[in-house]
């Protein structure tokens, strides 16, 4: 009884230091979270890299992202992606096609920073975080799995930086060992945008085809 008392308080023990590292995390993402979505306009520039886990061949280009709230619009050299908080509008340059849709929770994370800091909020577990240098900083890097079996994501590692809790990486894993990494170059904070900057505007585009999928 002597023993399996004490493994019953080993076991409470380590439940609560778990507990408490993912607490840990969670205030880290919270801060990084909030100072998103107060911002009145965040332009990031970015590296976005994708390719399959596990291997040194990855498709890399550089972007903007221009944020407000929940809403971005992210310009890349064969695309532009607007949201409004609801729809998403995608232009392909090569084809001249914008294709329309409602996208999903995680398919949002793979194109969005701010989707990806809110994902964590429900349906994760955080691992605690670690300190290490990324890109040149000290950061917290934090990793975090879905609850669900059958997610789309596989995992999603997290670094942010130690001395103001900006955003430093992200590095999604899907389901198909697609991985995407992103590695934010350049972060400022000091824009105002009007909404109508995260929605497709048709005019400024013509004769490109639209192709709605919602």
């Amino acid at each position: 009884m002597k023993r399996l008392a004490s493994i019953l308080l080993v076991l409470s023990i380590t439940v609560i230091a778990i507990a408490q590292d993912s607490s840990q995390s969670r205030a880290i993402l919270d801060k990084t979270h909030s100072a998103y979505m107060l911002s009145d306009g965040i332009k990031l520039s970015f590296t976005s890299a994708m390719g399959e886990a596990g291997s040194n061949d990855f498709d890399s280009q550089k972007g903007e992202a221009f944020i407000k709230g929940n809403k971005f619009r992210l310009e890349m050299e064969d695309m532009i992606i607007w949201f409004d908080g609801t729809t998403q509008w995608v232009l392909l340059k090569d084809v001249d096609e914008v294709n329309i849709s409602n996208p999903t929770e995680s398919e949002l994370a793979t194109v969005s920073p701010v989707a990806l800091l809110s994902i964590y909020k429900e349906g994760y577990t955080l691992k605690a975080p670690v300190t290490k240098t990324v890109n040149g900083k000290s950061v917290y890097s934090i990793d975090m799995n879905p609850i669900a079996v059958n997610s789309d994501i596989k995992s999603i590692s997290v670094a942010v930086d130690k001395t103001n809790n900006r955003l430093v990486q992200v590095i999604l894993t899907m389901s198909n060992d697609l991985l995407t990494k992103i590695d934010i170059t350049d972060y400022n904070d000091n824009f105002k945008y009007n909404d109508s900057e995260f929605t497709f505007n048709k005019n400024n585009h013509p004769g490109v085809e639209i192709v709605d999928l919602r």
